[in-house]
């Protein structure tokens, strides 16, 4: 149920973005006078603006319907715990009879680390 809700939520989501975008801001009337008056006979004498207001309106309460319904849903299922508490993974203790590291500097490489002699 909850992928339905959530699927629902992004196609809305995407759908409500698109829609606010087709929509003309208030200074594109201004633009009509150079020539892209004509696009508003598509929608009818009114234009676009009362069927994408419309459309906006609709899908914003939708929007809104499911981000209520997923919030609940999230509270619901929570099991009321931390996330840090249960994301920290309990750390091996280290034994008192482990093995010491090696030493680094035995071995047979040990003329590597001498500085070089200065030439005569």
């Amino acid at each position: 149920m909850y992928t339905i809700v959530l699927a629902i939520h992004l196609g809305l989501a995407l759908v409500l973005v698109g829609v606010v975008l087709l929509q003309h801001g208030k200074g594109a009337d201004a633009g009509a006078a150079f020539g892209s008056g004509a696009s508003n006979t598509v929608f009818g004498a009114r234009g676009s603006a009362s069927f994408l207001g419309r459309l906006t309106g609709v899908l914003g309460v939708g929007f809104f319907a499911t981000s209520l319904t997923l919030a609940i849903m999230a509270g619901t299922f929570s099991s009321g715990g931390s996330v840090v508490d249960g994301s920290a993974p309990e750390m091996p203790a280290v034994s008192e009879d482990a093995p010491a590291p090696a030493d680094e500097g035995s071995g047979s490489n040990d003329d590597a680390s001498a500085p070089a002699p200065a030439p005569d």
